[in-house]
């Protein structure tokens, strides 16, 4: 494809600058910088100009790039800021304000989908299909409502990436509520949502764009070989560990055995979903498909996971995105982004 050269500024977390060139053959699946190299070498094969910057807790580096280099676009990898996952949004601002674009979601996006008891009463307000919740503050007692039912799941606020989910996070009596919601308090240093469990599917939907959206296929996470008793749940081993993975089949591809009809209305929802939240760029939506048709929205997760043949990447695919077109028209969304456009 025929692409105009830019100066990218590809921003990453320090600890995972890519290297420049890896052995052919070499199987970096679970190298931690895989999106990184993906992003960075692909962009620079398709022709353009890309400048690596290792972030950590210093805006100065990224003002000083600008200044010297002038690039045209940031593209954003990071995922927070002196590692304060939150902080990811002061990030974007201080690019607007640098008045440089950048790819991916706004600030404003960022605010509300990270905080998923925001997001929800967003949602809800929308009409919006989502679980019931309440929220566990750090330092205060919690007693769970009356309206909460169990199985409840009990989550982080703010972190993703299955960060402090496993099969424990589905709790089914108040002792073990309390002792999941101080788990979280403690080991995670955040705030606990507390929702109800929906039984069922677990489906993503990937989103592209800023006002016209493009939703991709529905994408599904298989379980076919959990134990007896095993909620299947997208925890932290489910997401992260290859040999879990094996060892449990667990994988992921299009939706099976889900009639076109339905699979147009998860993917109208996902953008009514990503529309409520002022989403940009590009993000994905964690649904639950019940037995009986209801589906659920859970959350929205702006600049999701874009290693080549990860979901996204593979969703988009599948309706004839090459991965290589994926990034550029990210990069274009970027290009086109005004940040008064949701003042």
């Amino acid at each position: 494809m025929s692409v105009t050269k830019l100066r990218v500024l590809a921003l990453v977390h320090r600890h995972l600058i890519p290297p420049e060139t890896i052995e052919e053959g070499a199987d970096i699946t679970a190298a931690p910088w895989r999106t990184e190299y993906d992003v960075v070498s692909t962009l620079q094969t398709v022709g353009h100009e890309v400048h690596v910057l290792g972030v950590h807790d210093d805006l100065g580096e990224i003002r000083r790039m600008v200044t010297e280099w002038k690039p045209h676009i940031a593209f954003n990898l990071l995922e927070g800021f002196d590692d304060i996952v939150i902080f990811d949004q002061n990030v974007v601002s201080h690019l607007e304000l640098l008045k440089l674009p950048y790819t991916g979601c706004n600030p404003r996006g960022l605010l509300l989908a990270r905080d998923k008891s925001l997001s929800k009463k967003l949602l809800a307000y929308h009409r919006i299909p989502v679980p019931e919740f309440d929220v566990a503050r750090m330092g205060r007692p919690f007693r769970r409502p009356k309206r909460l039912a169990f199985p409840l799941m009990v989550k982080s606020l703010t972190q993703e990436a299955s960060i402090g989910i496993s099969q424990a996070s589905v709790v089914d009596s108040d002792e073990k509520l309390t002792e999941r919601v101080q788990f979280i308090h403690e080991s995670i240093g955040t705030a606990a949502i507390v929702e109800q469990y929906i039984e069922g599917r677990e489906l993503y939907v990937g989103i592209l764009g800023n006002h016209t959206l493009q939703a991709l296929p529905v994408w599904e996470l298989f379980f076919t070989n959990m134990p007896e008793g095993a909620k299947r749940i997208a925890t932290d081993r489910v997401k992260w560990s290859v040999k879990y993975q094996k060892k449990y089949g667990i994988d992921s591809g299009g939706a099976r055995d889900l009639p076109d009809l339905k699979a147009e209305g998860i993917q109208h929802l996902c953008k009514r979903a990503y529309r409520a939240l002022e989403l940009s760029g590009y993000a994905r939506i964690d649904l639950r498909l019940e037995e009986n048709g209801n589906v659920w929205v859970l959350e929205a997760n702006p600049n999701p996971q874009i290693a080549r043949g990860e979901d996204f990447a593979a969703s988009a695919e599948k309706v004839g995105l090459t991965y290589e077109t994926v990034l550029q028209r990210i990069i274009n969304l970027g290009l086109r982004w005004q940040p008064e456009s949701v003042a």
